[in-house]
């Protein structure tokens, strides 16, 4: 099960991305890894086919289990991960849950 994080791009926004790369990403491998993260991949918004800005500042992919093992991950640190957030933006991510198909 992949678990989404996207932060939306909007105007006057802040994203802070060495901060969010250097600092937060190890946080939530060191805090979520034990508790069942297998894996995350970063991705950066760099623009759209039409030649428009990207609609997403960053999309994380978290890899875990089950939605089970995300919600365990949350319980037990989401308060240091998701009070983090105010450190690097002001954007207030948007979290889907997905099947993997292929």
């Amino acid at each position: 099960m992949i678990v989404s994080v996207m932060y939306h791009v909007g105007p006057g926004q802040k994203f802070d991305l060495d901060y969010y790369m250097k600092s937060h990403i190890p946080m939530v491998g060191k805090l979520w890894g034990p508790a069942g993260l297998k894996g995350a991949q970063v991705l950066q918004g760099v623009g759209s086919p039409s030649g428009d800005p990207a609609s997403q500042h960053i999309i994380v992919l978290l890899d875990f289990d089950s939605v089970d093992a995300f919600k365990a991950a949350a319980a037990a640190h989401g308060k240091e991960v998701f009070g983090d957030i105010a450190n690097f933006t002001d954007v207030q991510p948007a979290i889907q849950f997905n099947d993997r198909l292929a």
